[in-house]
């Protein structure tokens, strides 16, 4: 293997969302992840991969907003 694993940390750096966000997406399944017990790593060419795949899918860009009430 010669692709370094990311962290969280570094994950939500390169997409500049909280550290949050990544483990919530992560937790959904809607994130790709390396488990490796109780930890979640993130191999850079799958996360380059689902990037490049909510661009090329406009349905999923936008989610309708949550009615506050």
């Amino acid at each position: 293997m010669t692709e370094q694993l990311l962290t969280a940390e570094e994950v939500a750096a390169k997409l500049q969302v909280p550290k949050r966000w990544v483990e919530d997406h992560t937790r959904s399944g809607d994130l790709p992840c390396v488990p490796l017990g109780r930890y979640r790593r993130y191999r850079e060419s799958a996360i380059d991969e689902w990037i490049a795949e909510r661009e090329a899918s406009p349905a999923r860009r936008l989610r309708p907003l949550r009615d506050v009430a």
